[in-house]
């Protein structure tokens, strides 16, 4: 019954926009932070806690120590797009979907063909450096045996936003703007319990809020309908009815 109601809002709906988090690329075999498998609950005594490893602060002061974590815990170069990420792509090729707000850093709704992806905490697919701004792959940085450099002799860093940085005020607006002209909102695969990405939702003034996760959320009492279920398995269940 939840499938069909959520296939007859994406039918009648003309302006949606997607809002997601970790949750969304579990299915492809990437680990979310709170989930019963995240980062946050992985036993690693020797280990600084991650928002520590991941601060810029730390990133600065210890560029092994970081990269030494962010390449086994953080990179995951042979995931490939699941049902959620193939779902969203195609409403957006069928001119349903306006706009695909992310706070994951894979970069696999864009390797799912979305072409409207607005990343919040930006993407691990690219990296540049910090003195003279030249840009670097993934697939380069694995290929780095040790701390990486720019043949300028700069260190190169991960082009996402580390613990301690400010979200990118540009991806903000544009994330405010989507919402704002929203018909409907689906929110996937997130806790909303970060700020400032989680108010992010108090700017949406349309009909019809969607939720999707599999833990309760802070904004469950305003959603019209709640799926408890895989993103994935609902997004394409929904969209084959």
């Amino acid at each position: 019954m939840a499938y069909e109601e959520l296939n007859e809002l994406l039918r009648r709906a003309q302006n949606i926009v997607f809002f997601g988090g970790a949750g969304v690329s579990t299915e492809s075999g990437i680990p979310d932070f709170r989930g019963s498998q995240g980062l946050y609950r992985q036993d690693e005594p020797e280990e600084e806690a991650p928002e520590t490893i991941l601060s810029i602060g730390f990133f600065m002061r210890h560029p092994q120590a970081f990269y030494r974590y962010y390449r086994s815990h953080m990179l995951y170069p042979d995931a490939q797009p699941n049902g959620a990420h193939r779902a969203l792509a195609r409403l957006e090729q069928e001119g349903k979907l306006r706009a695909v707000i992310t706070q994951n850093i894979d970069g696999l709704h864009q390797a799912a063909g979305s072409r409207r992806v607005i990343e919040l905490h930006g993407c691990a697919r690219r990296n540049f450096c910090i003195r003279c701004g030249r840009s670097f792959g993934v697939k380069w940085l694995l290929e780095q045996k040790d701390v990486p450099h720019c043949p300028c002799g700069g260190l190169v860093r991960p082009d996402i936003v580390l613990y301690g940085e400010g979200l990118s005020a540009k991806a903000l607006d544009d994330a405010e703007e989507a919402i704002v002209h929203a018909d409907l909102l689906i929110v996937g695969g997130t806790s909303l319990t970060v700020q400032p990405a989680a108010s992010l939702v108090d700017c949406f003034e349309g009909e019809h809020l969607v939720i999707i996760n599999r833990a309760p959320t802070p904004y469950d009492g305003l959603a019209e309908l709640i799926i408890r279920d895989p993103i994935g398995e609902v997004l394409e269940g929904a969209q084959d009815d």
